[in-house]
């Protein structure tokens, strides 16, 4: 029987796969949104460590609060998004999104001190911290893993490719075998892991993305964030687009790959996202993934 046939049980939230909204209620039986935060981090694929332009897809800019010049707190920005989803969603406990660059690129005192000031704020039930494979050591895992004990703790890597030339393509500044270790590393913790993955590179086929699929169903994932690839004005790939124009998706075409992509993960994994957005400022293509 086809996956869109099932209905798992721990898809409460009637969707043909597990959602993060299922996922919450399944452990907290509240409503549980994450509010994202820029902690003022950078990337080491920005600031010559690894590379000084960035992954080809990425516009740079950071968060609408870094790009206003003043980034408040991680407590302030923290109760702006509770007092906004407690009014649109009724929300009662939240998570704390490290989501701007490298969240874990950095000492390892001044990254406790983050984390342990997330968690301190009423009715934060956990974090989950966006990072780079390569920006990750036995130490971070050791002291994430003290605070998984007592909260819903995540770590979203960003994968987008098992193929090690379109990592290059894309300009990632990390390889597969880097990635695989970070994945290594979380093995004996109480850490959820995230992977995201595109869906959309022009040199990709169908198969090959679905091949990716079946290279995150084999780890062991707690999560995917599925992304669409979006051509943002004043990326190297926008560049890349206008020297010599390549294919997009269309939207048939993005929902075939997504569903394929989605057959083939554990039912148990939680599906925290299914396309992308960028700014609209600098939104350039798809025209079907215009928020």
């Amino acid at each position: 029987m086809a996956r869109s046939q099932l209905q798992h049980p721990l898809w409460v939230m009637g969707k043909p796969y597990y959602d993060l909204k299922s996922y919450y209620m399944n452990n907290f039986s509240d409503r549980v949104y994450k509010v994202q935060i820029d902690a003022g981090f950078t990337c080491p694929n920005r600031d010559g460590s690894r590379g000084s332009n960035g992954c080809s897809y990425c516009d740079g800019r950071g968060s609408q609060l870094r790009q206003k010049g003043v980034l408040p707190s991680v407590t302030e920005q923290l109760e702006w998004g509770k007092k906004l989803y407690k009014r649109l969603r009724k929300a009662t406990k939240f998570v704390a999104y490290f989501q701007t660059f490298t969240n874990t690129y950095g000492k390892l005192e001044d990254l406790r001190k983050l984390y342990e000031e997330a968690l301190s704020v009423e009715d934060v039930i956990g974090l989950s911290i966006g990072t780079r494979p390569d920006a990750m050591s036995p130490e971070i895992v050791t002291m994430l893993d003290e605070f998984s004990r007592k909260y819903d703790v995540w770590i979203e890597y960003g994968l987008q490719s098992m193929y090690p030339e379109s990592l290059e393509k894309i300009g990632r500044g990390h390889t597969l075998e880097e990635f695989n270790l970070a994945v290594e590393m979380l093995s004996s913790s109480s850490i959820k892991l995230c992977v995201h993955a595109i869906v959309g590179l022009p040199w990709e086929s169908r198969e090959m993305i679905w091949q990716t699929a079946d290279f995150i169903a084999r780890l062991p994932v707690d999560g995917v964030k599925i992304h669409s690839l979006l051509l943002l004005d004043g990326t190297p790939l926008h560049d890349e687009y206008k020297n010599s124009p390549f294919s997009l998706l269309s939207r048939a075409e993005y929902v075939e790959y997504v569903a394929g992509f989605l057959e083939r993960l554990p039912p148990e994994v939680v599906v925290q996202r299914l396309t992308a957005e960028g700014y609209r400022d600098i939104f350039i293509a798809p025209d079907w993934a215009r928020n």
